[in-house]
C-alpha cells in the first residue's frame, strides 16, 4: 500500500495518505464495504457509498488521512465553525480547524504527536502505544473567557527541538468534550515530558528533545 492513494468513483474521489493514518479505524468499522484493508488490489471502493456517506466517513477520520472530492456538484469539506484541539488520552492532539502547519495549508483535520516518539513529526504515527506514553485526556480546566471569534486559520509551528506554537482561535477540549481552555496563542508540549501537559513547561530543553 503506497503512502498516497487516489481512487475515483462515479460521484466522488477518495484520497488516502498512509503516513497520516493513526488507525483510529472509524472507516473500516463503519463502512467495511468501502474500506476493505488487507486484501490484494484495490481496497477503497467509492461507488459503494453515496457522496454524503463518503463525506461523513472522511469527517470522522481525525488524522486527515482520508479526504474526498465530490464529482456530483456536492459541497466539498469546509472549515469548521469552531476550531477544536482535542486532547486524546495517552495519545495525540486531534485538531479540527482551517490548518496551516509549518507555513503550509494542511486541510481541516490532523493528529499531531505529543509523546515525542513519532517518526513522522509533527504528525502522530501511533508510536505513543509502543512508547507506553501516558498522559490524561482530562487535564484541569483553565479559566478562560469566550473568544471574539471561534474559527479562522489556525497556524501550528513546530519550534525546533521545542513545542508546537499554536496561533489563532482555538478551544482545547478533553476526551469527554469538556472545554479545557480558549486560546489565541499557546505552546503545546510535543516532547512528551512536560509536567503541565498538554502545555509546554520548558522540559524539552532539559531532556534534550530533538524534533
Amino acid at each position: 500500500m503506497s503512502d498516497r492513494e487516489e481512487v475515483r468513483g462515479a460521484n466522488a474521489v477518495i484520497r488516502f495518505e498512509g503516513k497520516r493514518c493513526i488507525h483510529a479505524r472509524h472507516c473500516v468499522l463503519s463502512r467495511p464495504d468501502v474500506f476493505v484493508p488487507n486484501v490484494p488490489g484495490t481496497w477503497i471502493h467509492p461507488d459503494r457509498a453515496t457522496t454524503a456517506e463518503i463525506a461523513e466517513l472522511a469527517h470522522t477520520c481525525p488524522s486527515g488521512a482520508i479526504t474526498y472530492e465530490p464529482l456530483d456538484g456536492s459541497a466539498p469539506e469546509s472549515a469548521p465553525v469552531v476550531n477544536l484541539i482535542r486532547v486524546r488520552e495517552n495519545g495525540p492532539l486531534a485538531i479540527h480547524a482551517d490548518l496551516v502547519v509549518s507555513g503550509q495549508a494542511d486541510g481541516y483535520r490532523a493528529t499531531l504527536c505529543r509523546c515525542g516518539a513519532s517518526g513522522n513529526k509533527p504528525y502522530c504515527d501511533g508510536s505513543h502505544a509502543g512508547a507506553s506514553f501516558r498522559a490524561t485526556g482530562e487535564p484541569d480546566t483553565k479559566a478562560s473567557g469566550p473568544l471574539a471569534a471561534r474559527n479562522g486559520a489556525l497556524r501550528v509551528t513546530p519550534l525546533p527541538n521545542g513545542p508546537l506554537l499554536v496561533e489563532g482561535n482555538a478551544e482545547l477540549v478533553s476526551g469527554t468534550g469538556r472545554t479545557l481552555n480558549r486560546v489565541t496563542k499557546t505552546a503545546l508540549c510535543r516532547c512528551g515530558q512536560s509536567g503541565s501537559k498538554p502545555y509546554c513547561d520548558g522540559t524539552h530543553a532539559k531532556v534534550g528533545f530533538q524534533g
